[in-house]
């Protein structure tokens, strides 16, 4: 078996559920000491951050022979939950496809980077240049690996290996998350003089959010990503039937897409709670921002999409995707980065697989540009 598909089903096979998703859960540790085997018997120098206790980064460094520019392949270790799945950790290989959590995203893309890493060590490593291979943790909920990774090194470009369908991808979107709360006052179901209803109060939030979201879709779109939008996902308030619920508490997501200043989510939502207290003085209800990543964008003109673009394995021209990835923690340290990996489906869902040969053709891919690019 080719050492890129065999280490992908070893990465499939090792649990590294996300502990800040699933109480309780794995972590990154056992996937991380897999890799630290792996890096190693490749020839690459291999270093170990502790992020969180039991929760590393493992980075391995292909120095070349002389001077020349750098580059970082970037992927993440953890996974989500394995809620209503079957056979989540066993890697099966059917019709071209290989099964289980994490398949797709994104262990495939870490086994294709590590493939090309061994690849290029082993037909005389690089004539120039640095190549880093680095596997870090959390990227599914906070991306506090990526976050570390950046205080300690630095490349002239980046690929983060998420899922792509082989196309090379040059900006995706960010994310805010608000709170809300509205107040009201408790009392028994029977006087409505008395109490006050938090949860109808919130409808009011809700109505606000639902015109705010439409005129989101009317603006000018993205060329690549679209508008931006805006969900409702956890409402929860009440006690029982015959009371006026006296809280209601709201947690919604705001997408957004370059251009958008930060922190737009928060200001949008002070701006309808003001509204809601000038129509109703004796409205209550406050928010606060919980956290926020930015979008990211690159020039599709960049010598790295461009260079990835020229080796004929990667689409015939740039593209945008919807979800969030750790590629704007790295530019916003100052990496240029992009986005390419292999295809499948199933990201987060019940049956998750990666097309085989695509897993070989993006190793293939990184190969090239690798060698192009630490000239």
């Amino acid at each position: 078996m080719d050492p890129t598909l065999r280490l992908l089903k070893q990465l499939i096979a090792i649990n590294s559920i996300n502990p800040s998703l699933v109480a309780g859960a794995a972590g990154e540790a056992a996937v991380a000491r897999a890799l630290v085997e792996e890096l190693r018997a490749i020839g690459l120098k291999v270093e170990i951050q502790e992020v969180a206790p039991g929760r590393p980064n493992v980075v391995g460094t292909l120095e070349g022979k002389a001077p020349g520019r750098s580059l970082i392949y970037c992927g993440h270790i953890d996974t989500v939950g394995i809620s209503g799945m079957t056979r989540p950790f066993d890697p099966v290989e059917r019709d071209g496809r290989i099964y289980g959590r994490g398949s797709q995203d994104m262990k495939s893309g870490v086994a294709a980077m590590i493939g090309a890493a061994r690849v290029i060590a082993e037909s005389g490593g690089l004539d120039t240049g640095r190549l880093v291979i680095a596997c870090v943790v959390d990227e599914e909920h906070a991306s506090i690996g990526a976050d570390a990774l950046v205080t300690r090194w630095r490349a002239d470009g980046a690929v983060v290996t998420e899922p792509t369908d082989l196309a090379v991808a040059v900006a995706h979107k960010g994310f805010e998350w608000v709170e809300v709360e509205t107040e009201g006052r408790a009392a028994h179901g029977s006087r409505p003089r008395e109490g006050r209803d938090a949860i109808r109060l919130m409808g009011r939030v809700l109505g606000a959010l639902d015109a705010l979201d439409r005129e989101l879709q009317r603006r000018t779109p993205h060329p690549m990503l679209g508008t931006a939008s805006l969900h409702a996902s956890v409402v929860a308030g009440g006690h029982e039937l015959s009371s006026y619920p006296d809280r209601c508490h709201l947690q919604m997501e705001r997408r957004t897409v370059p251009g958008e200043p930060p922190g737009v989510a928060g200001s949008e939502m002070e701006a309808i709670l003001a509204r809601l207290r000038e129509d109703d003085p004796d409205f209550r209800g406050a928010s606060k921002v919980t956290f926020g990543r930015p979008a990211h964008e690159i020039p599709e003109s960049h010598d790295l999409p461009q260079m990835l673009l020229g080796t004929g394995l990667a689409g015939s021209k740039p593209v945008g995707m919807s979800f969030w990835t750790d590629a704007a923690v790295l530019s916003d340290a100052g990496i240029p980065a992009i986005l390419y990996g292999p295809s499948g489906a199933g990201l987060h869902s019940i049956e998750e697989w990666v097309d085989t040969q695509s897993v070989m053709t993006c190793r293939d891919a990184l190969v090239l540009l690798a060698r192009e690019w630490c000239r």
